[in-house]
């Protein structure tokens, strides 16, 4: 890809992408403060992992790993994303998931 493509992509997409950025920041933020209200302290920077149920904390997780894999290098972040929020595979997902 060329510099002068890969500006056009960047000036293209920039309000797109940074109403979702801001749509993911306010949903850590709202999280962080349900948290806080629970007797956290504030401004605590442990994550919060621990204190959430078990579904929740183990989405937390995965979206924390997502936000790794968007701020890591390379090409293939999209596949990486949606591998990690994907199931294994499973040969018998017809009967599993009765289609």
């Amino acid at each position: 890809m060329n510099p002068s493509a890969a500006d056009q992509i960047v000036t293209e997409t920039f309000l797109d992408v940074r109403a979702k950025l801001l749509e993911i920041a306010a949903t850590l933020d709202r999280v962080d403060r349900c948290l806080d209200e629970s007797g956290d302290p504030l401004g605590s920077v442990a994550p919060a992992s621990g204190r959430l149920g078990s579904v929740a904390n183990d989405q937390q997780e995965k979206l924390r790993e997502g936000i790794r894999i968007l701020l890591s290098e390379g090409p293939d972040r999209a596949a990486r994303l949606q591998h990690l929020f994907s199931r294994p595979y499973q040969a018998d997902w017809r009967e599993t998931m009765k289609v």
